[in-house]
């Protein structure tokens, strides 16, 4: 969850799958993970968003604190997500867990793959990026829900940042994050054999709940 929420976008996702590579848990605790854990980083919200956006520091911190209390609620909902299948999946990390060394002899490698993986994760980042920017302009440019935050944040998260001038709207577009990063968790996560749905599920209750929370924060605190 810390990791995630630092990190920024498809972090967590991809340190819960790191999880199960190293069989330190198991299919559906990794499900439940990537629900929840995979957020938008506090230097984005409060920098790029608050400062940036809204020319707000306390605007940003109030975005981080309602995204991240509707993250953690949003886990709590998902702590029971076919928990009735843990129990064999356990059983076999009992027979298959293996213990990960490190050593002089073998830090060079584990260096290498870092940095590989590193590089094709902001690869696959990018592009994703790029691709929805590009079709984002060729609606702009056929005249289709020009202008609109919600229909250009639900493809991807910046472009429908960019067009809100809302603390609310940006609050929603935030938690949901938008196919595009949708599609980058999905690459990730695909070749783990984990299942997309409680990430999307995930995503549209975390959507609603910083919604609500950032309401009744506007209310008790207006800014």
């Amino acid at each position: 969850m810390i990791l995630g929420t630092l990190s920024g976008y498809p972090m967590g996702a991809k340190l819960a799958c790191n999880l199960k590579e190293s069989k330190v848990c198991t299919k559906y605790e990794a499900e439940r993970l990537i629900a929840f854990t995979n957020n938008s980083g506090p230097l984005f919200i409060i920098a790029t968003v608050g400062i940036s956006m809204f020319h707000s520091k306390e605007i940003g911190f109030l975005l981080l604190f309602t995204h991240l209390l509707a993250s953690l609620t949003v886990g709590f909902i998902f702590r029971n997500w076919k928990k009735n299948k843990d129990d064999i999946s356990k059983k076999f990390l009992q027979t298959t867990k293996k213990e990960d060394t490190i050593s002089f002899s073998n830090l060079g490698e584990i260096l290498g793959d870092s940095i590989k993986s590193s590089i094709n994760l902001i690869l696959t980042i990018g592009g994703f990026i790029v691709l929805f920017s590009v079709i984002i302009s060729i609606f702009n440019t056929l005249g289709i829900f020009t202008g609109s935050p919600i229909f250009a944040g639900i493809l991807e998260l910046t472009n429908g940042l960019k067009l809100s001038n809302n603390i609310i709207t940006s609050s929603v577009i935030l938690g949901f994050g938008g196919i595009s990063i949708m599609l980058q968790v999905y690459s990730v996560i695909a070749k783990y054999g984990l299942s997309i749905k409680p990430y999307i599920y995930g995503k549209c209750l975390q959507a609603i709940f910083a919604g609500i929370y950032t309401f009744i924060a506007l209310q008790a605190f207006p800014i």
